[in-house]
């Protein structure tokens, strides 16, 4: 196992984090965690070198913490540092901090979370925690102890990463969505140096983007692959393109099965900023034009289509279109699509045009509207 610096810790952490969010189930339930094969992933993890577990209160439907609690019995959870995130949808009012953390110290059967992240940060969180003094609570609770470290899990744009960022000095982790699809995605890479630069750690998801970039990819992109001299299966070239950048701490994998663990924890004991060579870096960026090529609809995200008098979210609905081609995968987009509030969903398009006349792209918008509607609403 490799190991990085932590941001501004005396500690190094495993260049692989053991992401407990995608963990095998009995049937097709996500609250029916199967502990027996989920234990020998985790132990099989730690047994390989991984110091570093995250969670979160939601996972798994509200079961990954309790999972977690039990799986790191036996002297396993010396081993490792461990990470939940605080739900803040539901924190309502002051008293909401403290209920929930205690809820989940004891899910866990610890007295104390090495990392507690507030989840899932974004423009109308942020405000919301401060407004509620969430940050006056979380330095009681790393003063009597329930809380060793503090720091955030983001979902917005890069405006917003900074101002948190900025937001408090007391903070020691950022975790953010990052990968060679997602550079300018989010936090992207301007996140990652900015936060880094600031002393932060910074925890990377999704690396291999929930997982589509680890598929068999469709037949121009598996081409370009069988050019490099170095053979690296898709997940690999993913995964080794994140540990690549110096300002990454540790690189979480939400792995479902023994077989990715293993292949994981042998990529990582080959990581480091230095591995991939001038050649390799140049051959995913021509993955990623050629990714980029595959999707249909030539969106920009510039937003100038914004606001739609309807309320539709036409960047967003174009997003999920684009990634279900891209990557030949229907089910992610549909689920995001379904995520969406009726009035945001392609079917409340009235089809008056104001966003073809604004659209840099000259976009045929609402023929695509119609289209991505049609397939990303059907049930999965």
């Amino acid at each position: 196992m490799q190991y990085r610096t932590f941001g501004r810790l005396d500690w190094r952490v495993s260049a692989l984090g053991f992401g407990a969010m995608r963990l095998p189930v009995l049937g097709d339930e996500a609250k029916q965690i199967d502990a027996e094969r989920a234990t020998e992933m985790l132990h099989t993890a730690i047994d390989g070198g991984v110091n570093y577990v995250d969670t979160a209160y939601g996972y798994h439907g509200g079961k990954s913490e309790g999972f977690l609690g039990q799986a790191l019995q036996g002297g396993y959870r010396q081993r490792v540092m461990l990470a939940t995130k605080l739900p803040c949808w539901l924190v309502e009012k002051p008293d909401d901090f403290d209920r929930l953390l205690n809820e989940q110290l004891e899910r866990l059967q610890v007295p104390q979370v090495d990392f507690y992240l507030f989840h899932a940060l974004n423009g109308k969180a942020w405000p919301k925690l401060r407004d509620l003094k969430a940050l006056d609570w979380a330095e009681r609770a790393m003063a009597d102890g329930r809380i060793g470290h503090l720091g955030f899990s983001f979902h917005d744009s890069l405006d917003v990463f900074q101002e948190i960022v900025d937001g408090y000095d007391g903070w020691t982790l950022a975790q953010i969505q990052y990968n060679y699809m997602d550079t300018d995605y989010q936090a992207g890479t301007q996140g990652l140096r900015y936060a880094a630069g600031k002393g932060l750690a910074v925890v990377v998801m999704e690396p291999i983007r929930g997982g589509m970039l680890a598929r068999t990819p469709p037949a121009p992109i598996l081409k370009l692959w069988d050019q490099a001299p170095v053979r690296r299966s898709p997940a690999e070239w993913a995964l080794q393109w994140v540990w690549q950048q110096p300002e990454v701490s540790v690189v979480l994998s939400g792995m479902s099965t023994l077989e990715q663990v293993v292949e994981n924890l042998s990529s990582a004991a080959r990581s480091g900023p230095a591995l991939l060579t001038v050649d390799d870096l140049a051959l995913v960026d021509q993955v990623r034009d050629k990714y980029r090529e595959l999707a249909p609809i030539p969106c920009t995200g510039c937003q100038y289509c914004l606001p739609c008098p309807s309320e539709v979210a036409i960047p967003r609905i174009f997003e999920f279109y684009n990634d279900a081609m891209m990557y030949n995968d229907l089910g992610p987009a549909r689920l995001r699509y379904s995520w969406l509030k009726e009035e945001e969903r392609a079917s409340a398009c009235e089809e008056c045009g104001a966003c073809e006349a604004l659209c840099p792209q000259a976009i045929e918008i609402i023929e695509w509207l119609k289209k991505a509607g049609e397939v990303l609403g059907q049930q999965q």
